[in-house]
């Protein structure tokens, strides 16, 4: 049974399978991927966060563990000579390429917007808009094996909510994924926050007054 409460993917784990999904869809022609071309995935330097410096014998150790969980499959593809290995994220935890291509994008990328992930995935999958970028993410939470991702509190100034993945155990809420405190400690953000208010009020204020002298003046003249 899966469980990434208790026995989460490891940093490594969650990049290398990202990197196997990411390619089958950028890729399919390379793909199932050897050992070093798995390698070259996890160490890219764009399109990561983390960026990472991994070793071939790093990805060769880590697939025990992922094969373990029937996450990865061993192949000798066409040619019968090199080993390769592909993913199997699609039939372990009951998600089709729409979904398999927003797991890929936060396993790659870290925690993202819905308009965001529309982007990140443009190579992967199409979506026709936000909107169907938010659905799928609200249905990876109860029609998966599992819960796969998780909605994170809004952050400071933002006006969109960012999505975070849970295969690698549940998410730690911080600095930059708490929500503005309700009381007292105000940051810098809640101070321009309310500065800016103020000046709308301030702004609304005036014109009001402007519109009241008008008035009185139109009155005083007839």
């Amino acid at each position: 049974m899966i469980d990434f409460d208790t026995a989460p993917l490891t940093p490594l784990e969650i990049r290398v399978l990202g990197v196997l999904v990411e390619k089958q869809f950028v890729t399919p022609d390379a793909y199932p991927l050897t050992v070093n071309s798995i390698t070259a995935g996890c160490n890219q330097k764009t399109s990561r966060h983390p960026v990472m410096e991994v070793t071939e014998r790093d990805v060769t150790a880590t697939m025990d563990g992922l094969k373990q969980r029937s996450m990865v499959i061993e192949t000798y593809g066409a040619s019968g000579r090199v080993l390769r290995y592909a993913h199997n994220i699609g039939k372990v935890l009951g998600i089709g390429p729409p979904m398999q291509a927003l797991l890929a994008s936060l396993m790659l990328r870290g925690p993202l917007t819905p308009g965001e992930l529309r982007s990140a995935c443009d190579r992967l999958y199409k979506f026709a808009d936000i909107s169907s970028v938010e659905a799928y993410l609200e249905d990876m939470i109860p029609r998966a094996v599992v819960p796969l991702v998780v909605k994170l509190p809004r952050q400071y100034g933002a006006r969109e909510q960012r999505w975070a993945h849970l295969v690698g155990g549940p998410v730690a809420i911080d600095e930059e994924t708490a929500p503005a405190p309700s009381e007292g400690g105000s940051s810098r953000a809640d101070l321009r926050a309310e500065v800016a208010a103020l000046r709308d009020e301030v702004a609304e204020l005036r014109e009001r007054l402007a519109r009241l002298e008008v008035a009185l003046g139109g009155d005083g003249g007839g």
